[in-house]
């Protein structure tokens, strides 16, 4: 491996994904896996935990899986204290969690906007700031979150979705304010529309489908492997001085009118 392409090397670090038993979690454990990070699959569903972790492992990772809740600050401190204790400490945070419950504003129910805030606001604050503990006292750490297209624009039926998100790229930034002179980098994806299980229906309505590929100047639905790049890039040396930085994967879409 040349000096350059060994600034991507993850060797000998170890990742802890939220919400990645599938989709956007999944499909980044993959790519750091292969970049070299041993990895840790969270989520709460532990049948779908333990099939994950068994493909991951078939194709060569080194894979663990942690059952906790982000959402339930007693959970999360267990977790994290899990992962510290026993696995050896978390070197990259990424977090991925999340819900889409989508209506208009009018209606919307408040116990939905608030479940909307709480699974991505409040836990990747609260995931962040355990797994941080860590990461301070190693003096260095890389945290990745995820955010979204909707972070920066919105569309109808998803303001509470693009709320959390917006939230969520400032809370990026502000983990690199107060959290940059401990070693630690915190920077975020924000995925355009992406074929994932979530979007399924999304993708086999037909009116919407034209939608994303006619306003995505690249004029496809992204490809989850395509996420991949990004990830390894921000949890490795070659960002080294990237930090509160939103890093918008989307085909261009968040660059038109």
């Amino acid at each position: 491996m040349t000096a350059k392409l060994s600034k991507f090397d993850l060797t000998g670090r170890r990742a802890l994904i939220t919400g990645s038993s599938r989709g956007i979690g999944f499909a980044i454990a993959e790519a750091l896996a292969g970049a070299g990070a041993e990895i840790i699959l969270n989520g709460r569903n532990t049948e779908a935990l333990g099939d994950a972790a068994s493909r991951l492992a078939e194709a060569g990772a080194t894979v663990k899986a942690v059952a906790f809740d982000v959402t339930s600050a007693e959970s999360v401190a267990e977790g994290i204290q899990y992962c510290e204790s026993e696995l050896g400490g978390i070197d990259i945070l990424v977090n991925n969690a999340g819900v889409q419950i989508r209506g208009p504003l009018d209606s919307y129910d408040l116990a939905d906007f608030e479940l909307m805030m709480s699974t991505h606001v409040t836990a990747t604050f609260n995931v962040s700031k355990t797994a941080a503990a860590g990461m301070i006292g190693r003096g260095r750490g890389r945290i990745i979150n995820i955010c979204s297209v909707l972070t920066n624009v919105s569309r109808p039926t998803a303001a509470p979705y693009g709320a959390a998100k917006a939230a969520i790229g400032n809370l990026t930034r502000g983990m690199a304010a107060d959290w940059a002179k401990h070693g630690i980098n915190a920077n975020a994806i924000a995925p355009g529309y992406f074929k994932t299980e979530l979007n399924t229906a999304l993708m086999a309505d037909a009116d919407f489908n034209a939608w994303v590929e006619t306003r995505t100047p690249m004029g496809r639905w992204g490809e989850l492997e395509e996420l991949g790049g990004a990830a390894i890039f921000l949890a490795s040396d070659a960002a080294s001085f990237v930090n509160g930085h939103i890093l918008y994967v989307d085909g261009a879409f968040t660059a038109v009118v």
